[in-house]
């Protein structure tokens, strides 16, 4: 029998459909690394979209000085079962460019163990920068599992190397049910001597156990733009890459890619990574240009009316253009880097 979970939030009511077999369910979230937070998200409230004021770390670097930012600010656009990620490297010098209302999280730990943490966030920061250096854009694409567990072992039957299954806590939103809430995530390893951990060619790649229904519940997740879920993202190689990049993401995900046309779809539950070449990249998206190879070049939402999302984003003073299939994009010259599409809900 397939298991059907379903979430009350306000008035609407959320069916999650998980396919017995797969510990792959869906897209849990894409990152979008970006230069200036403040600019970013100026640019997705243009887009439609309603995010939560950025987190940073803060540290007091000596006695009676006040609590200064560092590591790594970061903010959502939430949907029922997975969100789009913000966040940008914070330097000394560009915390003051931080949004007015960015929430501060004051590190707080035994002298023996601050070092650790605060050596923590520098490699976290390490890696943003690094993304930052290849192009701004999408680096972070993270698949949602409801057997986390079972995956990393099945991963590392079939040789490939990761992080192992890690623990994050963090404060669950007001109105949830619980004061915490508790992610568990695994970061697939690149090849090579030169392979940052956590890390492969196109980004950061990896698992994170299902959101909590009701701690996703209790966030902000009605949008202007009527966005209602991710549901497509779309990762750009060349051809000499694509068979050895699809067989990789056909170990990953556990699931074999459906060829359609020039494209490769790796179809999961009401979702899909897309795997195109620069020349069905063009087919796809026109006009669009990856920055280099291999690149997450974009991801695609699904929204309530596509003519109303239009409207917005067009009366908002965005560049809008259509797909060969009728959807809708704001190009990654415009949105900072990555293709932002939008596509009716089914």
């Amino acid at each position: 029998m397939t298991p059907l979970n379903v979430s009350l939030t306000g008035d609407r009511l959320f069916l999650t459909v998980t396919v017995m077999g797969h510990d792959t369910a869906r897209i849990h979230h894409v990152g979008h690394i970006v230069e200036n937070i403040a600019q970013a998200i100026s640019l997705y409230e243009r887009l439609g979209f309603v995010l939560p004021p950025p987190s940073c770390p803060a540290i007091v670097r000596r006695e009676g000085a006040a609590p200064e930012a560092f590591g790594a600010a970061n903010t959502h656009a939430d949907f029922p079962s997975s969100f789009l990620e913000l966040a940008t490297w914070v330097k000394e010098e560009d915390a003051e460019n931080l949004p007015p209302d960015t929430h501060l999280a004051l590190l707080e730990a035994p002298a023996e163990v601050l070092p650790l943490l605060v050596e923590r966030i520098g490699a976290t920061s390490a890696n943003l920068a690094a993304c930052l250096d290849r192009f701004q854009g999408v680096h972070i694409l993270m698949f949602s599992s409801p057997a986390i567990d079972e995956a990393a072992e099945r991963l590392t039957a079939a040789g490939v190397r990761h992080g192992g299954v890690n623990t994050v806590r963090r404060a669950a939103p007001e109105g949830a049910k619980v004061s915490v809430e508790k992610v568990r995530y695994l970061e697939i390893d690149g090849e090579g001597p030169d392979a940052r951990p956590g890390t492969v060619e196109e980004g950061r790649v990896g698992f994170v156990a299902d959101l909590d229904p009701d701690v996703q519940g209790a966030r902000r997740l009605e949008h202007p733009n009527g966005a209602l879920d991710l549901v497509e993202v779309t990762l750009c190689v060349t051809e000499a890459e694509l068979v050895v990049v699809r067989r990789r993401y056909e170990t990953y995900l556990g699931r074999s890619a459906r060829q359609e046309g020039p494209a490769y779809f790796f179809d999961l539950d009401g979702a899909a990574l897309k795997l195109v070449t620069n020349s069905g990249l063009a087919t796809a998206l026109p006009g669009e240009r990856p920055p280099v190879l291999p690149a997450l070049v974009g991801y695609t939402v699904a929204v309530r009316d596509l003519a109303l999302t239009r409207d917005l984003l067009r009366r908002n003073g965005l560049l809008v253009r259509e797909t060969p299939s009728g959807e809708v994009f704001v190009p990654a010259d415009v949105a900072l880097g990555a293709a932002v599409v939008f596509r009716p809900a089914a």
